[in-house]
């Protein structure tokens, strides 16, 4: 039972990222007057799906992401030619659907060939019915049926390249907006669940060990009390300590512990975790712990948003300079695991690490990559620089080469975590 709850919490903690992320991309869409013609989540076959207004609400098979496909971003419609015969079915004298094939099995309509078509700036049909040359309008909603598969029609008003430099800019970077928005809250969510340390405690405790590291190997325990390190008293300056351990990089260090009101001595050895700076020995302390007021919840939050930045820009500075190795990089599975591992610890600390995905998801679709949103705002920048739009054709091409290149990084990462999961 607890498995399929961990289950559960892993599988919701990437829903609702993805989805907030695609909802800000929705919503301003919506706002600036764009037709959304599909909302999905995850990429490859379709799930599940159902339609409401205008836009189609999909489950995908692959959960590496999602999307929001906006009317105007790729070639859409199956295009009409003059000299082509079609059906088309009116009401009040308004072309509501535009049938392509199967035409002799069409009731209601009105079949004729196509002298001239406009269905995206003066919307009408020009139609020849047996010799009677017919100008109909078309609904700005009406449907283009082709293969039994119905696409609303987009008018130049409801298409993503007619609004301004501002609102195209808004819908895409919306996305990235939510999560960081999301990543605020949880870590808030996280302080009013954990509380804040207090501002004079008396002493500095062992929170949590890491198995296999110097402290674990040297036999320090969780609730350990640090009373002195090399003969200097620790008192609750975590500051201190982290430095002392820091400079002692395969130095033994002698710790003065306190255990169930026993003093006890234990020889340390810090030593020096690959792609991190200075000795380590694999400890959390336990702060003591209060309730936070709400100033204080905002306070906090406000910093746990900005040292995460932080650790994530080193991150990025460490994987630009090369300073790692392939088992260091991780994929969808991997973030899958780490997140399953976080949940058996209690909703606080998976809470506290849904934020953390939701900010780097945030800043990594920021970046100018090819296919992500900062790429997006690239293009947006350089219209808004020139005066002109840049060449669509251009732009899709470097997106489509982009998206191919993370789909290939995507398989390369996901196969190293497999091999790292084969082999324990």
């Amino acid at each position: 039972m607890e498995m399929v709850q961990i289950i559960f919490l892993t599988v919701l903690v990437f829903f609702v990222l993805v989805t907030i992320h695609e909802w800000g991309h929705f919503y301003f869409a919506k706002r600036a007057g764009i037709l959304v013609r599909e909302f999905a989540i995850g990429f490859g076959p379709k799930l599940f799906s159902f339609k409401k207004n205008e836009t189609r609400y999909t489950l995908r098979l692959l959960p590496l992401g999602g999307f929001v496909r906006m009317a105007g971003e790729d070639p859409e419609l199956v295009q009409i030619q003059p000299g082509q015969t079609i059906a088309v079915r009116l009401n009040q004298d308004q072309i509501t659907h535009l049938y392509l094939d199967q035409l002799d099995q069409r009731k209601n309509v009105v079949r004729g060939t196509v002298e001239e078509i406009d269905i995206e700036e003066h919307l009408f049909v020009k139609l020849d019915v047996d010799g009677d040359i017919q100008t109909i309008a078309v609904h700005p909603q009406a449907m283009m049926v082709t293969k039994g598969q119905e696409t609303q029609i987009a008018p130049y008003n409801r298409q993503f390249g007619s609004k301004t430099v501002g609102q195209r800019a808004m819908a895409i970077f919306a996305g990235p907006l939510m999560n960081f928005f999301l990543a605020f809250v949880l870590f808030a969510a996280y302080i009013m669940m954990a509380g804040v340390p207090e501002e004079n405690p008396q002493h500095l405790k062992i929170g949590q060990i890491t198995e296999g590291k110097p402290a674990d190997r040297a036999g320090l325990k969780p609730g350990d009390i640090i009373d002195t390190i090399n003969g200097v008293d620790i008192g609750t300056d975590s500051a201190k300590m982290i430095e002392m351990i820091g400079k002692s990089t395969d130095k033994v260090m002698h710790w003065t512990i306190i255990r169930d009101g026993v003093e006890k001595n234990i020889d340390v050895t810090p030593e020096l975790i690959e792609g991190q700076e200075g000795g380590k020995v694999g400890i959390v302390p336990d702060y003591p712990m209060r309730s936070a007021s709400f100033v204080e919840t905002i306070k906090y939050s406000g910093i746990a948003m900005k040292n995460t930045t932080i650790r994530i820009f080193d991150g990025f500075r460490m994987l630009i300079f090369g300073q790692f190795k392939l088992d260091d990089l991780g994929g969808p599975v991997r973030t899958f695991e780490v997140t399953g591992q976080i949940a058996k610890q209690g909703i606080a600390q998976l809470t506290s690490w849904a934020g953390i995905l939701s900010l780097y998801l945030g800043i990594f679709n920021l970046l100018p990559i090819p296919a992500l949103d900062g790429s997006r705002l690239v293009f947006i920048g350089v219209e808004a620089i020139r005066g002109r739009k840049v060449d669509p054709n251009r732009e899709s091409m470097v997106h489509i080469i982009g998206f191919a290149m993370l789909m290939l990084l995507m398989l390369a990462v996901t196969y190293n975590d497999i091999l790292r999961l084969v082999k324990g």
